[in-house]
């Protein structure tokens, strides 16, 4: 499977470009605010209720103390905006009652899985997000799965889990810790462009060699 996943990443790399990981300096706290917006939303959408959320509170402090509906309304653009700023609040508070102050460094200095449990105990926390957390933030070996990855891992048969956290559990075993991030942004991306739901464009898939969905496909057309 791990030659498989390297040819595939290979490919991907080629007709894609290769990925390029930047370092983000932004608080972890603020990150973690950063990834509860992006749920269930847009990149744009997402971007536009960050920066009104930094433009209307200079900290995480006051993100936690400002009043619940002025708080949603500043977060409007992300959807779900009365549950994201409860989420936000009360997983702040949780982090400030535990460590003392709102500050998740502390992470840097625990094991992967130490910190994949702490953050998928936080309120709507998932695999998904934590492991976002992780890998963007801490630059640890994680393997989100998005709808975009799980879509295009189990078209091209990387995984047959039909659950997305055992799927993300799954890949995470399979996929090498050195193309974690690189993978996971080109199955992003083909996802995007290519392999899209429901009617992926597999005339011009360059893994159609590697896709069972593709073969299969062109199987049930032969037997027409």
């Amino acid at each position: 499977m791990v030659e498989r996943i390297e040819k595939i990443n290979h490919i991907l790399s080629e007709t894609y470009g290769k990925p390029k990981k930047e370092k983000i300096d932004m608080d972890p706290v603020l990150f973690l605010i950063h990834t509860i917006l992006s749920q269930n939303t847009n990149d744009k959408n997402r971007d536009k209720a960050y920066a009104q959320l930094m433009e209307k509170y200079s900290s995480a402090e006051e993100i936690l103390n400002a009043p619940r509906d002025e708080l949603a309304q500043t977060i409007y653009t992300s959807g779900h905006y009365n549950m994201k700023a409860k989420r936000i609040q009360d997983i702040l508070q949780r982090i400030k009652d535990e460590r003392g102050e709102l500050t998740l460094d502390f992470i840097t200095h625990t094991s992967k899985q130490e910190a994949m449990n702490w953050l998928t105990a936080l309120p709507g926390i998932g695999m998904k997000s934590a492991a976002v957390i992780l890998n963007f933030r801490f630059d640890m070996n994680t393997f989100p799965v998005d709808t975009h990855v799980y879509r295009v891992a189990t078209r091209i048969g990387l995984t047959a889990e039909k659950d997305r956290d055992k799927a993300q559990e799954d890949l995470e075993e399979k996929v090498p810790d050195t193309l974690a991030y690189p993978f996971h942004m080109l199955l992003i991306q083909h996802g995007r462009e290519v392999c899209k739901a429901p009617t992926p464009h597999c005339s011009r898939c360059p893994l159609q060699q590697y896709c069972a969905y593709y073969q299969q496909q062109q199987e049930s057309v032969s037997q027409r």
